[in-house]
């Protein structure tokens, strides 16, 4: 990811952070944990983390890659859920804003910024997740009922 489009995205933070929660707070609550109150104090630190790991990238110029598949919920009231799939919309917006305002863009280049990105914020959502998961009560249920689901009848 070229260092100016990293730079614009910490300069639109206040912006990011405001459409996260405005995202957050349409989206329905699965659990009390889930309530967008519980979370909207988590979404600087989620900021700081993935612009974090894109400075990072851009300063040791190494490309981020993907590590892991998709988090699997099997209960689906993982408060993480909703607030990374509100997150990947707010910082995806500011991305594509930031590279519309700049005049040439390379069309590699701009491919590469947002898959970078999607690989940041799912490196960290995948984390969260799965941590979040390993706790759940509902999770021993869950996959009960899951392997009986695909039982044959």
């Amino acid at each position: 990811m070229q260092e100016e489009i990293v730079q614009a995205l910490h300069a639109r933070r206040p912006q990011i952070r405001q459409r996260w929660e405005a995202l957050l707070r349409t989206e329905r609550a699965t659990s009390p944990l889930a309530n967008p109150d519980s979370l909207v104090h988590l979404v600087d630190w989620a900021l700081k983390e993935i612009l974090g790991s894109l400075s990072l990238s851009v300063s040791t110029n190494q490309r981020l890659t993907p590590k892991s598949a998709e988090p699997h919920c099997a209960c689906g009231r993982n408060p993480y859920l909703a607030f990374y799939s509100a997150g990947e919309q707010s910082i995806l917006e500011a991305l594509i804003l930031s590279q519309a305002a700049q005049p040439v863009l390379d069309p590699i280049a701009r491919d590469s910024a947002v898959a970078e990105l999607g690989t940041a914020l799912r490196r960290l959502r995948n984390c969260e997740v799965e941590s979040f998961c390993a706790l759940c009560q509902h999770r021993a249920t869950a996959l009960a009922a899951n392997l009986v689901a695909q039982l044959p009848v």
